[in-house]
């Protein structure tokens, strides 16, 4: 039962984890993309350097064990500890970490350990994420496929800014030939056309966006759409669970008519057979006295 509590509560994390934005962290000099998910039964952190996905999901418990290995003087309740961590991690998820608290990070072929040290209560606290290499299905999940419907809607909106530009030229164009003219020369544009606008982003504006590093791969305005793809995404699947759950067939119900009556015990089955069969005498059995004649049992349901 408690394995069972475990379970449900780490895919809630990982639930509540696929709708948290992407954020750009520096700890020490190397730069990470990190999302994380705090609750009262614990944490799970994603973190990449776009090399590698790392990962680690923790429960109460585990919390709890640590956070006496690496805190001794420290006695409060693994909530508080919870709450401290989110505390800490938040302003550094929002780009303006705290000045009391350090950061520092490990990297081995296998391993991706944060060791992190602030305060708590006026002592220090100290605390270590120990991460492993996240699985495929959890990369694809938190990372592949909300990149590519990003970038399906980044399309579908560039097409209609394009359209919309057209027809805004076509507008333009009518209030031109019924003589209206610009009060100010320099707000003249040029028709536009997609085409050519095209090819100037792919030779000036790339260049530019890709130099940029990979610290800047989500700036506020892709978390917002990050946040709103996988929302989406979380919708659909609670959709996709609840229509599985109604085609599953329900266990079939008690019925409440009359029973079948239970089956003879084997009691009356031998008291039928002695009527119909003499049973032949042998020197081993002994002489059998005449049996009392009993009154017939009426047969009873399992609900009577």
């Amino acid at each position: 039962m408690i394995a069972l509590l475990q379970m449900e509560g780490s895919e809630e994390l990982e639930s509540s984890l696929l709708t948290q934005p992407w954020a750009s962290v520096c700890l020490g000099k190397s730069t990470f993309l990190a999302k994380v998910c705090f609750r009262d039964t614990g944490y799970i952190l994603l973190i990449s350097d776009l090399s590698s996905v790392w990962y680690e999901s923790a429960d109460a418990e585990a919390v709890g064990q640590r956070s006496k290995e690496l805190n001794k003087r420290l006695t409060v309740q693994v909530s508080s500890f919870l709450h401290h961590l989110c505390k800490v991690m938040r302003p550094l998820l929002a780009g303006q970490p705290d000045a009391t608290t350090s950061f520092s990070c490990h990297r081995t072929a296998s391993r991706l350990s944060l060791h992190m040290k602030s305060e708590l209560s006026g002592l220090p606290f100290y605390w270590d994420f120990h991460c492993c290499p996240a699985p495929v299905e959890m990369v694809s999940r938190h990372l592949i496929r909300p990149l590519i419907q990003m970038s399906l809607a980044l399309q579908s909106q560039v097409q209609k800014l394009s359209s919309l530009l057209l027809q805004k030229d076509a507008e333009i164009e009518d209030y031109r030939e019924s003589g209206a003219t610009l009060s100010r020369d320099r707000l003249r544009t040029e028709p536009f056309q997609e085409e050519t606008f095209q090819q100037h982003f792919m030779v000036k504006s790339l260049p530019q966006i890709c130099n940029a590093g990979e610290g800047q791969a989500f700036t506020s305005t892709l978390q917002q759409l990050y946040m709103a793809v996988t929302q989406q995404e979380a919708r659909q699947a609670q959709k996709r669970q609840h229509s599985e759950d109604a085609e599953d067939p329900a266990p079939p119900a008690e019925t409440t008519g009359q029973p079948h009556p239970p089956p003879p015990s084997q009691e009356d089955e031998t008291a039928s057979s002695s009527e119909g069969i003499t049973p032949t005498s042998s020197p081993a059995q002994k002489p059998r006295l005449p049996a009392a004649k009993t009154k017939p049992k009426k047969a009873k349901g399992l609900f009577s």
